[in-house]
């Protein structure tokens, strides 16, 4: 027996024969027995779906001593002539190796000819998309309206190559991928056609590395078929295509359920060192996190839609009430969304590795919903680390005193915060008595303390009263020292307590000694991080008048430039900054003289008593007039 080409041997020759594509059968076969035939067609689809096999038969259907019929009888020297190839009337060509601008002439000058043994000339262009935009061209006429008895069938896999006039003469047929289920029917006709032996399995795994082309399906049935085996078994078939089988699957779930990393590296170990292909291998990942979730999800109503056998589809039940929905789900998404990052990775082995150490510790990872949740009955609210001080005798910024633990925290000293935000002292820290300020004086600008050495706000009084601790001689109760404010938060008091620069409302050069000079040397500290260029404020002049800063620019560009909205609100933030908060900025263009023409200019020139003056003392004449340099 040869397996060679089992491809050419069982290629269809009728359209009862070709597996799926029913729709496109349905339409061809009725066309043929009504013998309404369009002038031209266009199969498009994916690799090994049918499409010259389908033109074939649609030529032997029109050009069949029957004719016209559904289907054609395979018997008569026209059906037996198209088969082999050598029928006059019916012309393949390729479109790769013809697809220039002479190769498309000639082509119309054969059409030009009535047929010559048949009812119609068919003309099957194979890969028509590599045809020149000068051929396509020189067809276009042709393809609309071809002479009687003739017709074009163009078969392609990359229609979004074809010019829009060209789709537009046609009638387009797109082909499907075929299912699983349909590949796997037809691999079991041949199968038996051979009167081989087989496992399910082994189609099954055929089938699902074809992806719905049924040459690709074929092929590699023939290289199973090649390993002279009696019985065509599935564990011969991951070996030969390098597939993972299900115990590789059933142990990476075993390691993920017990949340073993090691033992996660030792089966990806096992599927490199095997050599098994990636790419399969999560897809095939995919497809488990899938039917788990579905099992999960639906039970025993998810076996038909599956299709798993019932001891397979008991195991999968069994692992799929082991995992959570919700982590069968995670994982479903992120291996369906790393399957192009690990194919295109530099590094795919390592990105695989990474991959499947996430999906085991995804229930490790900290769940942000209950972050912030009160505590529960009988048991301390989980804490995360607290930056710069966090552990025993860890003092910081946000930690607690030194040698104790943080505000807020569980222990001694420490207050439990509930999610509403309100704090609630310990009920070991003794609350500081409550004494009612004197009336504070409004102070003067020297008696003011730094920011950092001002008093702390006092803390908002609560609802319910705080309790007192005893204090004993040996623990007495001392209050906790404030903590000085930094200067990037200031308090209420302190910012109520520093003078504020007051702002004159009539016209003023200067505010308390700072004016536009002073501004500009400001501006010039920050130059390059401030927004704003100190060289560009320095060519226009600035004015301080009635609480705005008024910029007068010496040239229309300059004011164009300092108006841009980026610009202008820089500007206006320093100029807060530097004169106080109530002072704003506008910027203006000023008594811009504008540019004359020279024809104004001449007669002007013309008309002045003084320029007339001269010309007739010296006997002049005006030759030119320009405008005066500054």
């Amino acid at each position: 027996m040869s397996t060679s080409n089992l491809t050419a041997k069982y290629r269809p020759q009728t359209f009862a024969d070709v597996a799926g594509q029913a729709a496109l059968k349905a339409i061809l076969s009725r066309a043929a027995a009504q013998d309404k035939i369009a002038p031209a067609y266009l199969f498009s689809g994916t690799r090994g779906v049918g499409k010259t096999t389908i033109a074939r038969i649609f030529a032997k259907a029109l050009n069949c001593v029957n004719a016209p019929t559904a289907e054609p009888c395979n018997e008569c020297s026209n059906c037996k002539q198209i088969t082999a190839g050598v029928a006059v009337d019916v012309i393949e060509i390729d479109g790769a190796s013809n697809r220039g601008i002479d190769d498309a002439r000639r082509l119309k000058e054969d059409i030009g000819y009535a047929p010559v043994e048949c009812r119609y000339k068919v003309f099957i262009i194979d890969e028509a998309h590599m045809l020149t935009k000068e051929a396509f061209n020189a067809l276009l006429k042709t393809l609309e309206e071809p002479p009687p008895r003739a017709t074009f069938i163009l078969a392609t896999t990359e229609p979004h190559k074809f010019p829009a006039t060209i789709i537009s003469r046609c009638q387009h047929y797109i082909y499907k991928m075929l299912s699983q289920a349909e590949l796997v029917t037809h691999l079991e006709n041949i199968m038996n056609l051979e009167e081989l032996q087989f496992e399910p399995g082994a189609l099954q795994i055929i089938a699902k590395r074809g992806a719905g082309s049924v040459r690709d399906s074929m092929s590699l049935l023939g290289q199973s078929l090649a390993m002279g085996e009696d019985v065509l078994r599935e564990e011969n078939v991951r070996d030969f295509l390098g597939l993972a089988g299900q115990d590789v699957f059933f142990q990476l779930m075993e390691a993920m359920h017990s949340r073993n990393l090691v033992s996660v590296g030792y089966v990806l170990r096992q599927v490199l060192d095997q050599g098994l292909d990636l790419g399969f291998f999560l897809r095939e990942l995919t497809n488990c996190w899938r039917n788990m979730f579905l099992l999960r999800q639906a039970g025993e109503e998810a076996f038909a839609l599956l299709g798993l056998s019932g001891e397979e589809a008991t195991t999968w039940m069994d692992w799929a009430n082991r995992f959570e929905a919700a982590h069968i789900h995670a994982c479903w998404q992120m291996t369906l969304d790393g399957q192009k990052k690990v194919m295109t990775s530099l590094e795919p082995a390592l990105a695989l590795e990474l991959l499947l150490l996430n999906l085991t510790s995804l229930p490790d990872l900290i769940n942000l919903e209950t972050v912030g949740t009160s505590t529960p009955a009988g048991g301390a609210a989980p804490q995360r680390p607290i930056p710069g001080g966090s552990g025993p005798g860890g003092g910081g910024q946000y930690g607690g005193p030194q040698g104790g633990p943080p505000s807020g925290g569980p222990g001694p000293g420490g207050g439990y915060s509930p999610p509403g935000g309100q704090r609630t002292a310990p009920p070991q820290m003794q609350a500081p008595p409550q004494v009612s300020a004197p009336p504070v004086a409004q102070p003067s600008a020297s008696s003011v303390p730094p920011r950092s050495q001002a008093a702390p706000s006092a803390p908002p009084a609560t609802s319910e009263p705080v309790a007192q601790a005893e204090s004993t001689p040996e623990t007495p109760s001392v209050p906790p020292e404030p903590i000085a404010p930094s200067e990037a938060t200031p308090t209420a008091e302190a910012v109520l307590a520093e003078p504020v620069q007051s702002v004159p409302t009539s016209g003023s050069a200067s505010v308390n000694g700072r004016n536009w000079d002073g501004f500009l040397e400001f501006v010039g500290e920050r130059n390059g991080q401030s927004g704003v260029k100190v060289s560009l404020l320095r060519l226009n002049d600035g004015k301080l008048m009635n609480d705005e800063l008024v910029i007068t620019c010496k040239s229309k560009m300059q004011c164009s430039q300092l108006s841009e909205k980026p610009t202008l609100m820089a500007l206006d933030t320093l100029t807060r900054e530097y004169f106080g908060a109530t002072v704003e900025v506008r910027v203006e263009t000023g008594d811009i003289a504008v540019r004359k023409s020279d024809k104004q200019l001449q007669i002007e020139a013309e008309d002045h008593a003084g320029v007339n003056k001269v010309m007739e003392t010296f006997g002049a004449q005006m030759i030119s007039v320009s405008p005066r340099k500054q």
